[in-house]
């Protein structure tokens, strides 16, 4: 039958509808065509301005010799080296293609129709709000606090006997904020019998030194709880999509069943088992990722504007119309994120960069502001 627009009516399921595409940064050849402009800095997509861990870039070109061979579909000697990593028994890792994936697997698995909820805190990572709408489940929103910190408190008094899953971004995207390990605690100790709270850990990495709690720490000792993590973001391996997450033996045994064979591919788990062991990129991309938040911060302030404090690899800086900037700092060959996609109308984030991209944003933002002011 031919491929036609509006010849007939399919019976996807109605719910659909109200899901969001997941909504990316603009591309660089993108705006590069839109604008005609030489140089154009990207510091949207919260990636790594180092690049990908040598280590395992290396793998991935040995790996690339066996490409005609299926992976392992259980992921063996990634989940052996990522349980010495975490201190945990391998039978509760469950790999995904990203951690986004494993976001779906948990919805899934917890989440079946309007009788079953989902909690999370608001502004935070979109792919939750997807989890409970594929399922069809209640979605309740708790707002964060007045310094962009989840309400732990409000979130424990949200949940009820239909809560499955309670979502926390730890360090939180957009905002960067964190939860410390007495509220962690007191949150899954409120939690209905049951139910499962999943700490996101992907920023994890760059809260090193900061009071977070410790997720991983909370699995080893039985509590309710799932830790999810990423090599995407301080690895440097977003392109081949590897994550992770710890889980406790039952709710592992479920992901499995309803989780995809092959789902990460050969050349991904080889480069993640390399880059585990690059300490010198890991640590190098914490250091550029401290100064350059710390530079950008230290600009906004020159310019009298205001930084949410975070411990994730951006910046939110409060520039009062979030979109208008955004598009203006666009004009410039500067492309961050405007808060208005985001639940931060009043904000912009930026991803840190290389030291070079950071000066070219920070002219650029100065000319943007003085642009607003006049």
């Amino acid at each position: 039958r031919a491929c036609q627009n509006g010849a007939m009516s399919y019976r996807v399921r109605g719910h659909l509808g109200g899901l969001r595409p997941y909504s990316p940064g603009k591309p660089i050849e993108e705006l590069r065509r839109e604008k005609g402009l030489d140089r154009i800095v990207k510091l949207a997509s919260n990636e790594n301005p180092l690049g990908g861990s040598p280590m395992a870039i290396e793998a991935m070109k040995k790996a690339a010799e066996s490409v005609h061979f299926y992976p392992d579909a259980s992921a063996h000697s990634l989940r052996m080296a990522l349980a010495e990593h975490a201190g945990c028994p391998p039978e509760c890792i469950v790999m995904g293609n990203g951690s986004d994936e494993l976001i779906h697997l948990l919805g899934l698995a917890f989440l079946d129709g309007p009788e079953t909820e989902l909690v999370m805190g608001s502004p935070s990572f979109v792919r939750y709000d997807a989890a409970a709408g594929l399922g069809a489940a209640k979605l309740t929103h708790v707002p964060l606090d007045a310094d962009w910190r989840h309400d732990i408190d409000a979130m424990a008094a949200a949940c009820s006997p239909q809560t499955k899953l309670v979502f926390v971004a730890n360090p939180n995207n957009p905002t960067g904020t964190i939860i410390s390990q007495a509220e962690a605690d007191h949150l899954a100790d409120s939690i209905p019998a049951g139910a499962l709270l999943v700490l996101d850990e992907a920023y994890a990495e760059f809260a090193v030194g900061s009071n977070a709690a410790d997720g991983l720490g909370m699995t080893r000792r039985g509590a309710p709880v799932a830790v999810l993590r990423t090599f995407s973001k301080a690895f440097g391996l977003a392109g081949i999509r590897v994550g992770w997450g710890v889980f406790p033996a039952e709710v592992a045994q479920a992901l499995e069943r309803v989780r995809e064979p092959f789902n990460v591919n050969s050349l991904a788990q080889a480069a993640a088992i390399a880059a585990l062991q690059d300490h010198e990129f890991l640590k190098e991309s914490i250091r550029v990722n401290r100064e350059g938040g710390a530079t950008i911060a230290a600009h906004a302030g020159s310019l009298g504007l205001a930084c949410v404090e975070g411990w994730a690899n951006f910046v939110c800086v409060e520039v009062g119309d979030g979109q208008r900037v955004a598009e203006a700092l666009l004009n410039e060959g500067v492309i961050v994120r405007s808060g208005h996609v985001l639940g931060m109308p009043k904000h912009i984030r930026v991803s840190i960069g290389t030291a070079e991209e950071i000066e070219f944003y920070c002219e650029a933002l100065g000319r943007v502001m003085a642009g607003v002011a006049a």
